[in-house]
Formats: structure tokens, C-alpha cells, sequence
């Protein structure tokens, strides 16, 4: 009768442990474990490699301008996994055309850490210019400009546990005429 009393207790006693433990694996999941979207800023760092290009002295129609601009991608990951991306690429729109394009190559960037990727936006001024609206917005003194990537990747949890994962970005970004200045807001949810 002893046996099967100390057999029950230590099964209680078991079971009560195994249920503690789910119950704080799943607080830790659900706050500090939790994750949390990146935060992404966009730093323009100046112009470069300005070509113009003719169709021919007699055909000035398919005449094309390339504008680059060095940049900096800056990422601050809030999470307790890192997150390793492969090569993305994000597309700059004006009014719902894609004006550039701006290469991110993979890269890995650690828990609770930051990352600068340095890039360059290669920009089709042509496009631009040919939007009705363009010449009209830099009269009234800003150019709106807005960004959309999706960086595909892993997160690592512990160097254990790897989860597919993807984020999204989106960054809206103000070019203002007279001070020559840039302002950007950028809105990243992580998907799992």
C-alpha cells in the first residue's frame, strides 16, 4: 500500500511539474518571446552616376536619365532570434509606378542587434519625369516616394529552433525641394 501512495504522489507531483512548465513556456511565448517587427530606416547619402542617354540626335522621344543614390538601410531587430535574409529587392514607386529599384543582399542581422546595409537606388528619371504629376509636386516643393520590400529568410531562436520567416517593408519617403532634405517612415510586420 506504501508503494502505490509514493506512486501517486510522484505522478502528482509530475504531473503539477509538466503542467508549470507548459504554462510558463506559454507566458514566454506570448511576451517576451513574442516577435516583434523590425525597425527599418532609410538614410540617402547623395547622388551618383547621373547618365544621359539619346535614341539619337534626330529621335530626342527615347531619350533616358539614370540617377543613382548611395543609401543606407539601416535594421534594428527587437527580437530574441536573429534573422538571416536572402537577396531582396525593393521597388521605388511615385503615384503607382515603379520609378528604381534598390538591391539588398542577404545578410544576417543578430538578436537584439543592429544592422547598416549599404546599397545604392538606381532610379529611371525618365519614368519619373514622364509622370503628369511630377513637375507639379516639385513646384509645390515635395516629391512623395514610396518603397515596398519583402526580405524572405530564417529566424534562429536559441541557435536551436529555425522558423521560416518573411518581412515586409514599406517605406514612405519625402524628397523636400528647397532644404534638400529627406524624410522616411517605414512600417515592417514580421510573418511566420
Amino acid at each position: 500500500m506504501g508503494t502505490s501512495r509514493g506512486l501517486k504522489i510522484c505522478c502528482g507531483v509530475t504531473a503539477i511539474f509538466i503542467v508549470m512548465i507548459a504554462i510558463i513556456f506559454t507566458i514566454l511565448a506570448f511576451t517576451v518571446f513574442k516577435p516583434k517587427d523590425p525597425e527599418i530606416t532609410i538614410y540617402p547619402q547623395g547622388l551618383g552616376n547621373i547618365g544621359f542617354g539619346l535614341g539619337g540626335i534626330s529621335n530626342l522621344s527615347t531619350a533616358n536619365v539614370n540617377v543613382s543614390v548611395a543609401m543606407i538601410v539601416a535594421i534594428d531587430n527587437r527580437n530574441y532570434g536573429s534573422f538571416k535574409f536572402k537577396n531582396a529587392t525593393a521597388f521605388v514607386n511615385y503615384r503607382g509606378d515603379v520609378v528604381g529599384t534598390v538591391p539588398i543582399e542577404q545578410a544576417r542581422v543578430p538578436a537584439h542587434g543592429k544592422l547598416n546595409i549599404s546599397t545604392v537606388a538606381a532610379f529611371m528619371m525618365d519614368r519619373l519625369i514622364a509622370n503628369a504629376s511630377f513637375w507639379a509636386d516639385v513646384l509645390a516643393g515635395s516629391v512623395n516616394l514610396s518603397t515596398d520590400a519583402t526580405m524572405h529568410g530564417k529566424v534562429t531562436i536559441f541557435k536551436v529552433f529555425k522558423i521560416q520567416a518573411s518581412v515586409p517593408s514599406r517605406c514612405d519617403i519625402t524628397l523636400f525641394i528647397q532644404s534638400q532634405s529627406v524624410e522616411s517612415i517605414c512600417k515592417t510586420k514580421i510573418k511566420l
